[in-house]
Order: C-alpha cells, then structure tokens, then sequence
C-alpha cells in the first residue's frame, strides 16, 4: 500500500482552494491523491494518455525512465535474465517472490500438465481462413478458452481463478505455436512433457511428423530470455486494457484477450517488427549515414525504429541482455556477419555517440534486437506479436490477479473534456 505522508497539494482554482492529500510510493515520485477532486471542487484532470495519473497501486514492476531501470518484484530484470528462467520469472510475478525449490518443482509440474488444448479446439482452429494472421487467430482463441474452459471463469472463486492463471502460462505456447503451423500450412504437434517452456515452444512451432527435430539448448535459452524480457512492462496500453476490462468483473480469458487485441497494434506490440524491416531497408553499415540524414531531417517522413522509448530516457536495460544474445545466436547458427547485425550494430554505435542522438535520449531499446533473433531463429515478421503476447501473458494474469484482489478496485470510468454541441432542441426534417 501506498504510505500516506502527511503532506497535502493546495489547488487554487476561481474562489475554490482544495487540500489534496499525497502519497509516498516504495519507489518513484509523490503523488497527488485526486480521487475526492471531481466531488469537493466540481472539476476534473485532463490528462490524455494517462501520462501523469496512476490509475491504480500496484507492487508488480517498476520503472525508472530516467535511470533506465527495470524491476520485477524488486528484482533487476538483467540479473533475472542472467540468473533466472521464464517460469521461475513467472511464479514471482504471480506469487510476489521467488519460489523455494519444491514450489518450483510444483509450479512447472502444474503447467507442463496444462499445456494441451481442448481437442475440439482444432476445429476453432480450421474455422480460420489459411491466410489469417497468426494475430488474429491468438485473439480469437484466447477469448474462446471460457467457451471450452467453464470450470475456471469465476473470478470470484480464488481456485478457480489459480486455475485460469496456470492454464493460460501453460497454454499460450501451444495456442500460438498452433497458430503458427496453420499460417504455414503444417500440420498441429502436441507440447511435449519432456521439454521444458521455451524448448516445447521451438519444438511445437519448427517439428514436422516426418523427421526428428532438436532443440539447440542456445536457441531455447534466448527464447527464454525474449520472453523473460517481455513478461511485463508496468502500466503499458495492453496491460491497462486488461484491467479496464477485468474492472467490470468479465472472466480472465475475456480479459487477456482483450490485451493481446490492444497488443497488436504497431504502436504497441509491431516495433520489434518495424524495426527489423527499417534495417532490411537500410541494406548495409555503407548506406547508414544517408538514413542518418534523413532522420534528422525533420521534413523527411523516415524514423529510425527501435530507438527511445515512452517511459525510458536512457539506455533500456533490457536492449543490453537482447544484444548479448543476438550475438550468440547469430553465431550458433552460422551467420555472425549478417548484414542486417552489422547495420544494427553500427546504428547502435552512433546512437550512442552521436550528440543529435544523446540530446534527444534516443537509445536502442529491446525491439531494436529482438526481431533479428526471432527472424534468425526462423519466424516471419508475423508471428513476432504472438510471441510478444506469450510471454507478456504473465505480466497480465498478475497485474489482472492483483487488481481483482484490490479492495479499491473500482469499475473503470474515465472521464472527458466534452467540445460538442450545446444542448439543442430538435428539428423536424421539413423545416432544416
């Protein structure tokens, strides 16, 4: 909870003066306590984008813009990308601190056992057109889990909300490994016991019934990494869908869905792809400073993807670990000197240094190399979304978790600054 210090806002307006009390947060600036604003002074905030108002408390992640720092539960996301695992990231989110061995062991157990589909779910599947987007095909199917799952849509029911939590970490790899196979026309495989998260996701998206497939223990440890990275990022656009929606009490398949629908856009959960195709654009390290150019030139519509950030204001922390392993898998996989690294590499490189770039706090952030590693890896530019909701489906459930568990939770109501008509009285047709 957030500590009250004592200290109030004075907020002069007309012949009105307001006392607002403030809090003090674990970590980041004061805030001002507006709730009573609207009913002790007959007005309201203006804030579009939400970018000065906290809409809820929350002791999930924390960010420092300024800083470039990034903590789950506390903890600092490079040592959990160094250190940790997906699943072990996912407990802690989850449960709020890290699990001892036996409740790791009882953890994984519970999702490797959750990881199948309903096999009527396969015929959802083929109700697709062969060329939907894998995107909308997740959509689709994560909403349809309370059509197939009854037993696990009471929110009200602590079991039954355990159970949709361990259901939908288990089942997004498989539902979006699926999604895949049928983008290329291959048949569906099953997850296997035997794997671990990230080995079982590679495996469900790249084996074929005809030949033995095996996963490079590199290739799943920088999947584990992606996802690790991306398991939840604070209040982002997605994440504030899946409160506003679980807030009016709709089931929590209903609600993820609903963040992987606001995930999809190209502002949010498409940089990683945006960014990969500006630096196929690019070619090659030669052809760098004419794009340099035009970035700078304000009449040029061209913009470097993958660089700056709404929140940080310095190097994002998770773009350090994403470089480390593209290196590794680019080199497992035989093509270090890929052009489009080397391009990323030197663009990084002048970012850095570059006074234009240093002024404006344009950094590389995480998108700018997780979309050479996933298309090194073997996935087209359309499944990078899906990815990116497998993993931040963790960061959901528990932000959705926490918000229902929240005695000051209300229904989420925002207000609005009107600029339409004025009251009028209606006209009839034949005299307008």
């Amino acid at each position: 909870m957030a500590k009250d210090i004592g200290a109030t806002a004075t907020l002069t307006f007309g012949d009105k003066t307001l006392e607002l009390p403030m809090a003090s947060p674990t970590l980041g600036p004061d805030v001002i306590d507006i709730r009573k604003l609207y009913a002790k002074g007959d007005v309201f905030t203006y804030d579009p984008g939400f970018t000065s108002t906290a809409s809820c408390e929350s002791a999930i992640t924390y960010i420092d813009g300024e800083k470039g720092e990034l903590l789950y539960r506390g903890y600092p996301i490079d040592q959990l990308a160094e250190k940790s695992h997906f699943l072990e990231v996912c407990y802690l989110l989850i449960y709020g601190e890290l699990p001892s061995a036996a409740q790791m062991e009882d953890f994984e157990n519970r999702v490797t056992r959750h990881t199948m589909l309903h096999e009527q779910m396969t015929n959802f599947y083929r109700g697709f057109r062969r060329d939907a987007h894998p995107m909308a095909v997740v959509c689709g199917v994560v909403g349809a889990m309370s059509a197939f799952y009854h037993d696990s849509t009471d929110i009200f029911d602590d079991w039954q909300r355990e159970v949709a939590t361990i259901r939908l970490i288990a089942k997004m790899p498989t539902i979006c490994a699926w999604a895949f196979k049928y983008h290329v026309g291959q048949p569906f495989v099953y997850p296997r016991n035997d794997l671990n998260y990230a080995e079982n996701f590679l495996h469900m998206c790249f084996s074929v019934p005809c030949e033995e497939y095996k996963v490079q223990p590199a290739l799943a440890r920088a999947m584990d990494r992606i996802f690790t990275l991306h398991a939840d990022h604070e209040q982002n656009a997605s994440t504030s869908t899946v409160r506003l929606a679980g807030s009016s009490q709709a089931n929590p398949f209903a609600c993820i869905a609903a963040g992987v629908a606001c995930l999809w856009g190209p502002a949010h959960g498409g940089a990683n792809q945006a960014a990969l195709e500006m630096l196929r654009e690019i070619g090659t390290v030669d052809q760098i400073p004419e794009y340099i150019a035009r970035a700078k030139d304000k009449n040029d519509p061209f913009r470097l993807m993958g660089f700056g950030h709404r929140v940080y204001k310095n190097y994002d922390p998770r773009a350090k670990v994403m470089q480390e392993s593209a290196k590794e898998v680019l080199e497992l996989l035989g093509v270090e000197n890929n052009p489009t690294l080397q391009v990323a590499q030197e663009l990084e490189r002048i970012a850095l240094t570059d006074q234009y770039f240093i002024d404006k706090k344009l950094y590389p952030n995480v998108d700018f190399y997780s979309g050479i590693i996933l298309d090194a890896v073997g996935f087209p530019t359309s499944m990078f979304t899906p990815i990116f909701a497998l993993a931040r489906t963790a960061g959901w459930i528990s932000q959705w978790k926490e918000m229902i568990a929240d005695p000051s939770q209300k229904i989420g109501r925002p207000r609005q600054l009107y600029t339409g008509a004025p009251e009028r009285d209606y006209v009839e047709v034949e005299n307008r």
